[in-house]
Parts: C-alpha cells; structure tokens; sequence
C-alpha cells in the first residue's frame, strides 16, 4: 500500500541506481557527520563542509563558515529542518561520478577537484545506466 512516505523514501526493497560511484579503485570509507539545522533535503551525493561549529552543510565557496572548502561526500540524502541538526553519513574516500556530485551556491567540480583529491576523494565521468 503506497503512502505520504513513498515519494521521499521510495519502497522498501526497491534499488534505484544513480551513479554516484564511479570506481572502486579506492575503497570508499564512510563515516558519521552533522548536518546543520534549516537546510531543508540535503541529496545523496551533495558535496560537504565543515563549519566551524562542526557541522555539515553543502559545499560553498562564497560562504565565510569553513563550509567553502570540500569536507565530504553525503551518502544518503537527509532532510534537516529549522531547529534540529540530523546524524547523516558521509564518504570521505572513494570514486564518485563527477556527474553526480550536488555543490552548494554555483560551485562546480571544476573549483573542486584539487581539494576533493587533496582528501582522498577523486572524480571520473561514468557511463550511465
């Protein structure tokens, strides 16, 4: 039986692939991060910093917080609303599609890369499915 929840969660079960991982040259590690309160969804595949707070938010480089410079990759998509910050995982090595990455404000991959490689991280264009 379908539901409210069907469209934000998708079915139990159900594998809709989106070629976020691009390789496994490099062993993807993942870990735990903070995401900050009132960023409303936050897509898998968002490119984080780190704010001086600790937190997460997507990648931004006009943003004055420590979230201009790349910090991880979000593993799963998260929604966050005014008042709460949400637990959320995140990769912080790996092989990602330079394709499916999600940048904060109108950063691209290209004012990225050096930094995502710097951390381990590292972009190749995909074929998709």
């Amino acid at each position: 039986m379908e539901n409210q929840y069907t469209e934000l969660y998708g079915k139990l079960g159900e594998f809709a692939p989106d070629n976020l991982i691009a390789g496994i040259e490099i062993t993807p590690i993942i870990k735990g991060v903070v995401l900050g309160p009132d960023l409303g969804y936050v897509a898998r595949g968002t490119v984080l910093g780190l704010n001086e707070d600790g937190t997460c938010a997507p990648v931004d480089s006009e943003a004055d917080d420590g979230s201009e410079a790349p910090y991880a990759i979000l593993a799963a998509g998260v929604a966050t609303d005014e008042t709460l910050m949400s637990a959320a995982e995140a990769y912080f090595t790996g092989v990602f599609n330079a394709k499916a990455l999600i940048f904060g404000g109108d950063d691209t991959i290209a004012l990225h890369e050096a930094a995502l490689r710097a951390l381990g991280i590292h972009v190749k264009t995909n074929v998709p499915y």
